[in-house]
């Protein structure tokens, strides 16, 4: 089901590896310091986590972490959850030091699929199965693959855009795209490219321009906009963003040149700031997905893999996800993402994810009043 890897995702990849891959593959020191001495020491059965950072989406640290630590407890496991904070090196150490603790499984959410894959190899070295979380790493040895259906993700990208623009006939779209490095930001804009291609290809839309954003940086994403909105006369009537962070990079550009609530924006993460922004009318919409499945099916997977049952394993894997760069499939577990306008904001703060109170203050009490958010 997965299309293959467009080529100008992976344009930035060669240089980005390269910058990224010293000292990516080279053995460190156990990590010191945090939590990371309850891989032995706690009651349960050791499992290491690393997530990716913090500095692009609140998701990690807000959802993730806690959703984690009490799947996987209600599990009987012991999770050490570290973050490396966008650190390639960071998230080698703290590998390196799970591993030598003894975890039972290792679950990597990588900053990108070289280090991810390094890590995993050391891991499967020592016999420690390892689950790629949220993000499947290309050309890795990760037996399992627990993330959303990523396509979908961009397809409801691209199918929220044609909603918002079908009443304007040859709308300019800019695309500002994910990181180079992150497989999911190709499935993504695959996802994007088979909702929106056949509308370019009939001259329903009109795209400006497409750029991908090292790092999924915010700033630069904002900055990248920028320029291609001045280098099209200032013009521009649907905006695809990968994500949330980069939809608000997107829209203090918009903002600044008047067009802030004129212009529909995607995103995705359902964030706080994201909702807020579609309450306000500055973003269209955001695809939700909920994490506490994510992490509730990484954990009964975590559970098996400590126990030894691959056979347990393989029948909650039930999917596929195509490595494209070591030619293989991936058992995997495939979520189903939500797309989130305005009008179904609410579900995403019953269903516990974000607290009405992070979202209707000050101007948008009376919009969450409205739709009966509370």
């Amino acid at each position: 089901m997965r299309s293959k890897t467009l080529a100008f995702l992976a344009a930035g990849l060669g240089t980005a590896l390269t910058l990224t891959a010293c000292g990516a593959n080279q053995a460190a020191p156990p990590a010191s310091g945090g939590s990371s001495d309850t891989a032995s020491s706690g009651p349960g059965i050791p499992v290491g986590v690393i997530l990716p950072e913090t500095a692009t989406s609140a998701r990690w640290e807000g959802f993730d972490k806690p959703m984690l630590e009490a799947a996987m407890k209600a599990k009987g496991l012991e999770p050490d959850i570290q973050n490396a904070q966008g650190d390639v090196q960071k998230f080698t150490t703290l590998a390196d030091g799970m591993i030598s603790q003894g975890v039972k499984v290792l679950v990597i959410a990588s900053i990108n699929s070289e280090v991810g894959t390094a890590v995993a190899a050391k891991a499967k070295a020592r016999g420690i199965p390892t689950i790629d979380y949220d993000r499947l790493n290309l050309g890795g040895s990760s037996d399992y693959y627990v993330s959303f259906d990523n396509v979908k993700v961009g397809e409801l990208q691209g199918q929220g855009l044609a909603d918002a623009l079908k009443d304007k006939p040859g709308a300019q779209v800019i695309e500002i795209e994910g990181a180079p490095t992150d497989n999911n930001a190709t499935l993504f804009y695959n996802g994007q490219q088979n909702v929106l291609k056949p509308l370019y290809e009939a001259g329903t839309l009109k795209l400006v321009q497409k750029q991908a954003i090292d790092g999924w940086d915010n700033q630069k994403g904002g900055t990248t906009f920028e320029q291609i909105l001045t280098g099209n006369g200032g013009k521009v009537d649907g905006v695809v963003a990968a994500n949330d962070g980069l939809a608000g990079a997107v829209i203090t550009v918009l903002r600044k040149n008047g067009l802030n609530g004129k212009v529909p924006v995607t995103g995705q993460d359902a964030t706080a700031d994201g909702l807020m922004a579609i309450l306000r009318g500055d973003q269209y919409m955001t695809v939700f997905k909920p994490i506490k499945e994510e992490a509730e099916n990484t954990a009964s997977l975590a559970a098996l893999l400590a126990k030894g049952d691959t056979a347990g394993a393989d029948a909650l894997a039930k999917q596929s996800s195509d490595d494209t760069k070591a030619n293989r499939k991936v058992k995997s577990v495939l979520l189903e993402p939500k797309l989130t306008t305005k009008d179904t904001v609410k579900e995403v703060v019953t269903q516990g994810y974000v607290k009405a109170s992070e979202i209707c203050g000050g101007d948008l009490a009376p919009v969450c009043s409205q739709l009966g958010i509370s």
